[in-house]
């Protein structure tokens, strides 16, 4: 079995700055070794720095990988600039706040070892040893380490589990306490699904943390990526991605990005072939609540999202995870590839994967078409997990259960809200949509349990919550999208306005035939919606205040010829332009 392991919540007191990698492999000639050597803090992203991987050598000593958990804060002065532009500035803001709160005697975050005693109570109970009987270890991590054991009494009596042991004495901060607080919180919280691993309870004592799972013994997904030469046939890629797709978008309906998705963290429930693969290692996962961006750089670096380079993502950079993965289990290299960490995350955010080396001409346009779509460096324009399951490459597999989707609730929350003039420009656009495009959209609306007029009101959409929610679910305030729709309280929509409603402009953007869906739809809208409208009118239904110098900004909107909206003005309109983004393009 592959160990549960979670994050290292030592802050590095120093880093060593490194040469940086400035010839970097080509993905597809760069095979994907079973551990890497631990390599130093990256003097270009210093405060991403990666722990052991999981499990011990063939020597007995411990394996050491970049594909782990990173420590997130660090003290030495700042490197040159990285290629995420804003990052140092966002740091030194991160600093000064810190010396701000050092003056007011708040708790230091890095060093506790200042007089300040850390309360290590967790409220957890307190019989471990009288409920459980340890056995082996199965598994290290840089934080922990699992056992195997077995429930002594009570309604579980014999049942075997995995242990995971994480020592108090390693909880330095009052952040790493919080890490382990808000990992149990998780497991507890999402408990039920068949891809996830089964939590049990949690237990501590004055020494340690116990977080008890259920046990899997068939291995990690890499150990059969690598027992296979890191190449799977599309049918078998599918099988995999599948079963990585419906947790992580049950997860998303949640509220909960996992942040660390990669094949150490799947593991197979037994050593079937056919075996159930189970989610595991939540210690870097967080509540994401709507509209909300989170700023940490978290994750293992060959997985991690462009946006969370960036310090602004949400469950999107869990898809970019899925698609990495899925790249390696078609082609048996890692898309992005590099000596150091700073090499990797450069070619994170600049380059772009490899699709003309072998096997990818030989391989389906579907299942190429599916990780373009999923590496997609705008996580506006990437797929999430449940459009990902209606995908023509993978919706006809078997197991494939199209979950309900958290995007259409944003979506329409932000057509709800729009002008009559862009909800008629969006209509236009929805009647451009091609059948493979519709059957998501169906699918979503299907869940939403339509009446027998076929259409939705606000009832449908709680009650549609309501059947998918957990305990996480309320953490993350996903029933906040609930007032934004509330104008379906006293009216319905049917499924013209819902494609309207729930379709991503940004996406379509992103498919080759965009441009064809954009002029055929400008057509539709300037056959049956456009009418002549003055640069004020335009600006009032766009809800801009006096202080917008509309006639400079809102210029080439409209055609000088009769009046109406242009091509370059409905293109705009679609991506809802607010005001502040007009501000920006004076």
């Amino acid at each position: 079995m592959g160990i549960c392991t979670s994050k290292n919540p030592n802050k590095p007191n120093s880093y060593s700055p490194r040469d940086e990698d400035h010839g970097a492999t080509h993905p597809s000639k760069s095979p994907l070794p079973a551990a890497t050597p631990i390599s130093k803090p990256s003097p270009f992203f210093p405060f991403y720095t990666p722990s052991p991987a999981h499990g011990r050598n063939k020597d007995g000593n411990e394996s050491r990988s970049v594909n782990s958990t990173p420590m997130r804060f660090f003290k030495r002065p700042f490197p040159p600039p990285s290629p995420a532009k804003h990052i140092r500035a966002v740091l030194r803001r991160r600093k000064e706040k810190k010396k701000e709160a050092e003056n007011e005697s708040s708790i230091p975050e890095e060093d506790e070892g200042e007089g300040v005693e850390l309360d290590k109570r967790f409220g957890f109970s307190k019989e471990f040893t009288s409920r459980l009987e340890v056995g082996d270890e199965v598994g290290r991590g840089h934080f922990g380490y699992t056992c195997s054991a077995k429930f002594k009494k009570g309604e579980l009596k014999g049942q075997q589990v995995a242990v995971k042991i994480i020592p108090k004495s390693k909880m330095t901060t009052a952040i790493a306490i919080e890490d382990v607080r808000r990992e149990v919180k998780i497991l507890r919280a999402l408990s039920g699904h068949n891809n996830l691993v089964n939590f049990y309870d949690a237990f501590e004592d004055h020494d340690n943390v116990y977080i008890v799972m259920e046990l899997c013994e068939g291995g990690e997904l890499l150990d059969r990526i690598l027992s296979r030469g890191g190449k799977y046939s599309e049918d078998d890629a599918k099988a995999v991605i599948v079963q990585i797709l419906n947790v992580v978008a049950f997860c998303h309906l949640q509220g909960v990005v996992h942040r660390d998705l990669k094949p150490e963290n799947f593991l197979y429930s037994s050593n079937d072939e056919n075996s159930q693969l189970k989610a595991i290692d939540f210690g870097l996962s967080d509540f994401v609540r709507p509209d909300e961006r989170l700023n940490d750089i978290v994750g293992s670096a060959y997985y991690v999202a462009p946006e969370v380079l960036h310090r602004s993502y949400s469950t999107e950079a869990d898809v970019w995870s899925i698609g990495v993965i899925a790249y390696i289990l078609l082609c048996g290299s890692r898309p992005f590839w590099a000596r150091t960490e700073s090499g990797i995350f450069r070619a994170v955010l600049k380059a772009e994967p490899s699709f003309n080396e072998a096997p990818w001409p030989s391989l389906s346009l579907e299942a190429r078409d599916f990780v373009k779509r999923l590496l997609n460096k705008d996580p506006r324009k990437r797929m999430t997990a449940a459009q990902a399951l209606c995908h023509p490459w993978i919706r006809n597999c078997n197991d494939v259960k199209i979950p309900l989707d958290v995007l259409i609730f944003r979506l329409m929350k932000a057509y709800m809200r729009s002008s009559s003039l862009r909800k008629a420009a969006l209509r236009a656009l929805s009647k451009t949509l091609t059948v493979d495009e519709l059957f998501y959209l169906k699918e979503q609306f299907a869940l939403l349990e339509p009446n027998k007029n076929a259409s939705i009101t606000l009832e449908n959409i709680k009650m549609a919550l309501m059947r998918n929610a957990t305990d996480a679910m309320k953490e993350s305030r996903i029933p906040d999208f609930l007032p934004s729709l509330n104008a379906l309280q006293y009216r319905r929509m049917d499924f013209e306005e819902f494609c309207a409603a729930a379709l991503s402009v940004h996406q379509l953007e992103a498919l080759d035939r965009w441009e064809q869906h954009a002029r055929c739809a400008y057509e539709l809208f300037d056959k049956d919606g456009n009418r002549a409208i003055v640069i004020e009118e335009l600006a009032s239904e766009l809800g801009l205040g006096p202080s917008i110098p509309v006639h400079v900004v809102l210029h080439d909107w409209i055609r000088h010829t009769d009046g109406k909206l242009s091509f370059l003005g409905f293109v705009k309109l679609l991506h809802g332009t607010s005001s502040r983004t007009l501000a920006k393009a004076q």
